[in-house]
């Protein structure tokens, strides 16, 4: 009791001076305020935290992906610690295409959180577009060994080991990425690229025949099991799916000279000239097409037209020794004996100094 009356005592000599003067209660809401002010703001904080993850989240399912990235800013502001802040601010950044802005929360948050494997994804993903193959490769090596079960990974994995080339091991991710989601089309078209570029046609077509089967529109679908077909040697069924694409992509140039390509060999001569034509004209870069121009015209009589494709397909690739031999062919239908002479044995030249290969031929990477 007696503790009780000197603490009131000396509660009322601390409060004394604002009750005592003029305006003291003013002074006493002041003074409680000012205790109390620090717990309301962290418990404001604690209110908004959840709020602008909420409002990040929200943002970036709508695609918006400015204001994903400002309240995500503001909640890792406010919370640096804060896991969902960090994910969804590297996550806003990447698809807005901050990318400098991302490698440096993504590089910090896995720093803190190296175990994290969406974190390691992402940033993946980042060193991925800015042409940092080694770096992505690292970070979604370590983000598929601390979660082996998301297709994402795997598929995204996949990606970056087909940009360089690597094929055996994109198709090994492939097919892991398969196994989680067989129903997706697009990865069994990838894999088909990736077999088809390791000599395994015949895996490459079933792969395509899948991808069709799932999405009958898929882009390319056709383009690539026709190049799978033609690299066995099986060029009218080349052809009937060239054409089946040629209703999607009817200005894809590779479409067109594959097309051709196809029909020069299968004796199919005018059609392979006017989409051998086609193929020039919407890329007047590609030596090939201009030579398998030249050698249609040359097999329906026309010279003077196959001697000028066939220039100009010596003139874009000057090692080839076969625009050559049938430049020879056309300048002897046209009396020109010494000129053909000529260009007979640049083509025997040529042809010496290739090295001798071998194997299957790999479809274009598109």
């Amino acid at each position: 009791m007696r503790f009780a009356r000197a603490h009131a005592r000396g509660l009322r000599r601390r409060l004394s001076p604002f009750l005592s003067r003029r305006g003291g209660l003013l002074r006493l809401v002041t003074l409680l305020a000012l205790l109390l002010a620090p717990n309301e703001v962290a418990l404001s904080q604690n209110q908004r935290l959840p709020a602008l993850i909420r409002e990040g989240q929200d943002a970036l399912d709508a695609r918006d992906f400015v204001r994903a990235a400002h309240s995500f800013e503001q909640a890792r502001q406010m919370a640096p610690d804060n896991l969902e802040a960090n994910r969804g601010l590297l996550l806003s950044y990447l698809q807005e295409g901050r990318l400098d802005d991302a490698e440096g929360v993504g590089q910090a948050a896995v720093a803190n959180w190296p175990k994290d494997a969406e974190l390691q994804h992402w940033l993946g993903l980042v060193y991925f577009k800015k042409s940092q193959n080694p770096s992505a490769l690292a970070a979604l090596q370590r983000s598929e060994s601390l979660d082996p079960t998301r297709y994402d990974i795997h598929f995204d994995l996949a990606l970056v080991l087909l940009s360089d080339s690597n094929y055996a091991q994109a198709a090994t991710e492939l097919e892991k990425a398969i196994k989680l989601d067989p129903k997706n089309a697009l990865p069994h078209v990838l894999l088909g690229r990736a077999y088809q570029n390791t000599n395994r046609a015949m895996q490459a077509v079933e792969q395509f025949q899948i991808a069709l089967r799932l999405e009958p529109g898929i882009p390319l679908g056709h383009y690539h099991l026709g190049f799978a077909y033609a690299s066995l040697g099986r060029n009218n069924e080349a052809i009937a799916e060239y054409q089946k694409e040629l209703q999607h992509s009817a200005s894809n140039p590779s479409l067109l000279y594959q097309l051709g390509h196809c029909q020069v060999e299968a004796g199919e001569w005018a059609p392979a000239v006017e989409h051998l034509k086609k193929a020039t004209e919407i890329d007047p870069s590609n030596a090939d097409a201009f030579y398998d121009l030249g050698k249609a015209l040359l097999l329906q009589g026309e010279a003077e037209g196959a001697m000028s494709a066939l220039r100009r397909s010596i003139a874009l690739k000057p090692s080839n020794p076969s625009p050559h031999y049938q430049l020879s062919r056309a300048l002897e239908k046209v009396g020109r004996k010494e000129e053909a002479k000529q260009e007979l044995e640049i083509f025997a030249a040529l042809k010496k100094a290739q090295p001798v290969t071998g194997g299957m031929a790999s479809g274009p990477i598109q």
